[in-house]
């Protein structure tokens, strides 16, 4: 009996020796060589692993840049923005191009005054589980729910609802960019576009493909694809396509000539600075005829001088 425990552990032990150095030689013979600036590039990325990059995480993006240099017009961390780039060029010994620092935007401005609710919705408060049973809880299919998914999704804490208008509110400091909110939107109300010059930006607040007057009636704000501001815009940066009117961000000069013919306000213009009424001039001062020196009268004639 007790030779037979021995046979079996020397066999075990003899088997467990060989198939480790079996594995091993298939490690060796099979192995990738990674490239150790993949390890450099990583440690200058702020490690958000939020993935607007377009990658899994910032490990994956680090590999990306790796494999994509020299050319790294593809390679972009929304998060680090331009200055993490720098970065990541100085680690590969590159250049890489200046971007335009972009911003989330909210393209809806369904408020609770302009689009009244029709119904309640006493479900699970999700907005993609709110997306699946129903269009919503107002007469426009496409606008807003209402329930925060955009937040839950933001890892840094730049998107809040108004419980007033019911929509959410970008913060411009904290957005990066990344993305995240636009993938958690089940009706594609929210965009990633440049913040413009000095902050400023116009773009048409509303997604709603229904004709006009479908459009008008669920919301006072709605665009009514009447294509005005197309007509008026000098620079070809407005289309009109499915019954909505799209401003392209890369032609957009912020003349707001649009923003003045849209009848509905539908176009909105952010961060522009307010001009001021200039004041009325003053009144001429009316020139008064120097009052009469009253005389007086009296009883005794006058007497001529002699």
């Amino acid at each position: 009996m007790t030779t037979t425990i021995i046979w079996t552990i020397a066999i075990l032990t003899v088997l467990g020796a060989v198939l480790a150095i079996v594995l091993y030689v298939v490690a060796e013979k099979f192995k990738v060589e990674e490239d150790p600036r993949i390890d450099e590039v990583e440690k200058v990325l702020p490690g958000a692993n939020c993935g607007g990059c377009g990658q899994a995480g910032c490990r994956a993006f680090a590999q990306f840049c790796v494999e994509s240099s020299p050319n790294l017009d593809k390679c972009f961390c929304p998060v680090g923005g331009n200055d993490g780039m720098q970065k990541v060029a100085a680690v590969l010994g590159v250049e890489v191009a200046v971007k335009e620092p972009q911003v989330a935007v909210v393209r809806c401005n369904g408020t609770c005054e302009n689009r009244p609710r029709t119904n309640e919705y006493g479900g699970y408060q999700s907005c993609r589980v709110k997306a699946a049973l129903y269009s919503g809880d107002t007469g426009c299919s496409f606008g807003c729910l209402g329930c925060g998914d955009c937040v839950s999704a933001c890892q840094f804490g730049a998107i809040s609802m108004n419980p007033e208008t019911g929509l959410p509110v970008v913060d411009e400091e904290k957005c990066t960019a990344c993305g995240a909110c636009v993938k958690a939107c089940p009706k594609n109300i929210i965009e990633i576009r440049n913040k413009g010059r000095r902050n400023m930006r116009v773009f048409v607040s509303c997604v709603n493909k229904d004709k006009g007057a479908v459009a008008r009636k669920a919301c006072k704000a709605a665009c009514i694809g009447c294509g005005k501001c197309a007509k008026v815009c000098p620079f070809d940066a407005i289309t009109v396509e499915n019954n909505i009117a799209y401003i392209d961000f890369t032609k957009c000069k912020l003349c707001k000539k649009c923003v003045a013919e849209c009848p509905t306000g539908a176009i909105h213009a952010v961060n522009f600075p307010v001009i001021k009424p200039k004041p009325e001039a003053a009144p001429a001062a009316q020139k008064t005829a120097p009052a009469a020196a009253e005389v007086k009268k009296s009883d005794e004639p006058v007497k001529k001088e002699e």
